[in-house]
């Protein structure tokens, strides 16, 4: 547990702090009436107050489109549902960014709705709220789905013998083992909508700004410090707050719920209802899903394969290198970035996966989640002023883009191997020992051959998700070296219609990656729960 604990306190824990104290300290002295004064003012009160209704906004129409979809997944098989699972994950792996560009290509400037019945959606908050849906729809499907398929059925069935309607059945029985799923899932979806960035950024315009888009001004843009430092605080006991639920939900749906085998809960269609539910959940995933990356792939094309070839070309003004350059660079990176972040947060899932683990290290497991939660503009800024002297003077280093992005990938391995390696029968480590085999070979021979799938699916997820970091990248990110994110909002940034159809073209580029590394993934999963 030494490794993840320094690599945190360093990389993470130490940036954080160093930005809060720049912004809160002045000549020595510690400036809090300044968290009075900025919370006071009537923009940053306009910027809590969206930040907090876009997100209850988007987790209840998040939760009332994929919940009957988690339904399908977990009580129907037809075929191709393997497929289609990884369809309905492949948005929650994109980058942010992609995700806005894809809207924008949708409902922006000469998208598919823009002007239909004289409405412009592009900066509305219609696009926002859609936008994250769309995003977290996967979330509210493999995590209450996941449940859902372990339930057992014939609770519910013999609560219709005794004279119970369906839905009183299904609300006497099914919901109440049902509640803490969901519950952990409207709170991750409400975590990732509360600290939205890419999304807004590129939708929202000037008009609209949560507070990860607003600490991200006040930093680049205002240089005012402060008051980046206070919206940081407030955010991150947000944040803790929220993951303090959310790690209670989970508990709480791990101890009070005897499971089943999945795979005999699942049956074929029966009836007109059940058809229809499928019909209806394949018409959601079509439109609301597979269209618009659909259309971010036609917006590519338009006149042929002209944005791709001009990828090619440098310009010497925003790009110091070809923008092509950047899926090359965005590779190299992730890769040193997915190593690192199986390697630390393999270390925190062995460290927390013993059964002798005292309260201090499980206390360390609700830490981990904090980097997916905390502004991540806040440590890419905060590398910039922490990581500035000797020994840990990394300011030009390349290093720093892959560390920023494997702290938003180590929850990610230690969510998927923790379980697995809780799994494990300590009994087979003992017997191990007692044969003379060292810590090294236990883990060699014992270990590692039951958690290699679920090792590798870890690097997976580490590796899509570090692929598409942009909140601390887009500081970091030298010019001549530029990530795939970073690139495509420079991009956007500029005028005329080359530079969005490139920023189209690296966005299709990026999703297809994305895509690509989650079906081999699904391959690959040790389990059919389809949790994450």
């Amino acid at each position: 547990m030494a490794v993840p604990v320094a690599f945190f306190a360093v990389f993470f824990a130490w940036p954080v702090a160093a930005i809060v104290t720049r912004g809160l300290r002045a000549d020595g002295v510690w400036r809090f009436g300044r968290i009075a004064d900025v919370v006071g003012r009537s923009d940053i009160r306009h910027v809590l107050w969206f930040t907090t209704w876009q997100a209850l906004a988007s987790t209840a129409l998040t939760l009332l489109v994929a919940l009957p979809a988690a339904y399908v997944f977990a009580r129907l098989d037809f075929p191709g549902k393997q497929v289609l699972r990884a369809v309905v994950t492949v948005p929650f792996v994109l980058p942010t960014v992609v995700v806005g560009t894809a809207f924008l290509a949708l409902v922006g400037r000469g998208g598919l709705l823009d002007g239909l019945w004289g409405v412009r959606l592009d900066t509305t908050v219609w696009a926002i709220l859609i936008a994250h849906v769309f995003f977290n729809y996967a979330v509210v499907v493999r995590t209450v789905g996941g449940l859902w398929g372990q339930l057992d059925p014939r609770q519910e069935e013999a609560a219709r013998m005794l004279g119970v309607s369906s839905f009183g059945a299904w609300r006497r029985v099914t919901l109440p083992a049902l509640a803490p799923a969901v519950a952990a899932a409207a709170l991750m979806v409400f975590l990732f909508t509360f600290t939205s960035f890419g999304v807004v950024q590129i939708l929202g315009g000037p008009t609209f700004s949560t507070l990860e888009v607003e600490i991200y001004r006040q930093t680049s843009e205002i240089f005012d410090l402060a008051t980046a430092a206070v919206l940081t605080i407030v955010q991150f006991l947000a944040v803790g707050a929220i993951l303090a639920v959310h790690a209670w939900t989970v508990r709480r749906r791990e101890t009070a719920l005897r499971l089943v085998d999945p795979s005999v809960t699942a049956r074929r269609p029966r009836g007109a209802g059940q058809w229809a539910l499928l019909g209806a959940v394949l018409t959601t995933v079509a439109v609301l899903l597979v269209l618009p990356l659909a259309v971010l792939v036609r917006r590519s094309l338009d006149g042929g394969f002209g944005y791709y070839r001009a990828l090619g070309d440098a310009d010497g003004g925003t790009f110091l290198v070809a923008p092509v350059h950047s899926v090359v660079a965005s590779l190299e990176y992730a890769v040193v970035a997915t190593a690192v972040a199986v390697l630390i947060g393999g270390l925190a899932a062995a460290a927390l996966a013993r059964r002798d683990a005292g309260r201090l290290v499980r206390g360390f497991d609700a830490l981990l989640m904090l980097p997916l939660g905390v502004s991540a503009v806040t440590v890419g800024f905060g590398f910039l002023i922490a990581l500035d002297k000797p020994p840990l003077d990394l300011r030009q280093s390349w290093i720093l883009v892959p560390l920023a992005q494997a702290l938003v990938g180590v929850p990610f391995v230690v969510r998927t191997m923790l379980p697995v390696l809780r799994a494990v029968d300590d009994r087979l480590r003992e017997a191990a020992a007692v044969l003379g085999a060292s810590p090294w070979r236990v883990w060699r021979e014992v270990d590692l051959p039951m958690v290699r799938r679920a090792l590798l699916v870890a690097a997976g997820f580490a590796f899509a998700v570090s692929l598409g970091e942009f909140g601390a990248t887009v500081f970091i990110a030298r010019p001549d070296n530029p990530t795939l994110p970073v690139a495509v909002a420079r991009l956007l940034s500029r005028p005329g219609d080359l530079n969005y159809g490139q920023a189209m073209a690296l966005s299709t580029i990026l999703m297809v990656v994305c895509a690509v590394a989650l079906l081999v993934l699904e391959r690959l999963r040790t389990d059919r729960t389809g949790e994450f």
